[in-house]
């Protein structure tokens, strides 16, 4: 079988035969070298223009690793699957992000909420497609294949659990291009260290540090790039001007879920409405401010994150009382601070989660909830009368927080 190379900057020479080589022909995979990895974080850090289809390819050469470290060691899966799954595992983890929408994150939670369909769910790509028309020529069946990817299958566990390839790719990639190096991605020990355990995905003992170097950098990433507030500014704003384009049928849900970053913005700056001013602001980096920014201890309403739910109500809320249109007024709450990866099963002395195998990680999980912020976004000549509005509803605590000694002061006071 003939195999050709290609050089990517994180892994070195990714390997790819025929059959991949018609894969990324499709149209359909190309699309995703028109969709950006990290959305707007180009905003804040220059060099992250990387996209889904760079992406795609590096979690499909860390899937082909995992499956030759299983063959070389004879490894028995026959739990969970046979050696032909693992093949289907490398062909889904090529395929894996070809539902997502443009701009990535900032606009998936709108596709979900109009099409019922996550990004996962791609039956209808493989088997109507370019890309089901290739599968079934090489023997492949799409519903296989899509069902890996939603992660309905044991053996998809390694694309599609705690810790997979997929996140061991996209955490080396987005530290690399950012720029952002705390932490390691050492997928190289990570792969030789799982195994399948009763149907399950799990580590062994030798791997803890290397999950812990991995939880080191989702960390970082999370606190410095995932949840920078001028990223989420700018991708909740997209995703403000897209549900405008979506409620005002200026584009089909569908249609939509299928565009790429480049046709999305396209459609947005021939809008003479909102959605031609919101992608001015993009365009020139005149972003929304900060008239809120706070995180959950500051915050007197009972259970934020229910709050989700009502994101439109309480920002044509703030806006009357701020007297300020409801559009000069926009909510991001984020979801509970959480880290899957805490979760990740670990044979040490008998099975067990990572947070009982690791002191270290234990403690990660509280200082990650401590970083969790919420904000409520306006423009400038309005940030003074909505900061207002924004206070009262949410009930903030602005008494002075107890100043935090320093380890000076703490040696001094022994």
């Amino acid at each position: 079988m003939n195999r050709n190379v290609i050089l990517d900057p994180i892994h070195g020479y990714i390997e790819f035969d025929e059959l991949k080589s018609s894969l990324f022909d499709t149209p359909q995979m190309q699309r995703l070298r028109r969709i950006k990895q990290l959305g707007f974080s180009n905003l804040v850090y220059p060099g992250a223009n990387h996209t889904r289809f760079e992406h795609s390819m590096g979690t499909m050469h860390l899937a082909s690793l995992f499956t030759k470290i299983q063959r070389e060691n004879e490894v028995s899966i026959s739990a969970v699957t046979d050696y032909d799954g693992l093949d289907e595992i490398v062909v889904a983890a090529l395929l894996h992000d070809i539902g997502h929408g443009p701009f990535s994150h900032a606009t998936e939670k709108l596709i979900e909420n109009y099409t019922r369909k996550s990004h996962d769910d791609v039956r209808g790509i493989l088997s109507e497609t370019e890309v089901g028309d290739v599968l079934r020529d090489n023997g492949f069946k799409p519903s296989r294949i899509a069902e890996h990817i939603a992660g309905k299958t044991p053996v998809s566990q390694i694309l599609s659990s705690e810790i997979d390839v997929d996140k061991m790719d996209y955490l080396a990639r987005d530290m690399h291009y950012t720029g952002v190096t705390s932490g390691s991605v050492d997928y190289i020990r990570l792969l030789n260290h799982l195994e399948y355990f009763e149907s399950k995905l799990v580590l062994d003992a030798g791997a803890i540090r290397a999950a812990e170097g991995l939880l080191v950098s989702r960390y970082w990433m999370n606190v410095s790039v995932y949840y920078h507030h001028v990223s989420r500014i700018s991708e909740t704003m997209c995703s403000r001007a897209c549900a405008y384009l979506l409620e005002n049928k200026i584009v089909r849900p569908q249609e939509f879920a299928r565009l790429d970053d480049t046709s999305l913005m396209s459609i947005m700056r021939a809008d003479d409405g909102f959605a031609g001013e919101i992608s001015t602001r993009l365009d020139n980096r005149n972003l929304y401010k900060r008239a809120l920014y706070t995180g959950i201890d500051s915050i007197g309403l009972n259970n934020i994150f229910e709050q989700r739910n009502h994101v439109a109500r309480i920002e044509k809320e703030i806006a009357e009382n701020a007297n300020v249109d409801p559009e000069n007024v926009i909510i991001d709450i984020p979801s509970k601070p959480a880290m899957a990866e805490m979760k990740a099963l670990v044979m040490d002395g008998g099975m067990k989660k990572l947070t009982d195998a690791s002191l270290f990680v234990k403690d990660l999980e509280s200082v990650q909830v401590a970083n969790w912020k919420m904000g409520v976004f306006t423009p400038k000549e309005h940030l003074e009368a909505v900061s207002k509005a924004a206070n009262n509803y949410f009930e903030i605590d602005l008494k002075p927080k107890m100043k935090q000694s320093s380890l000076t002061d703490l040696l001094e006071n022994e």
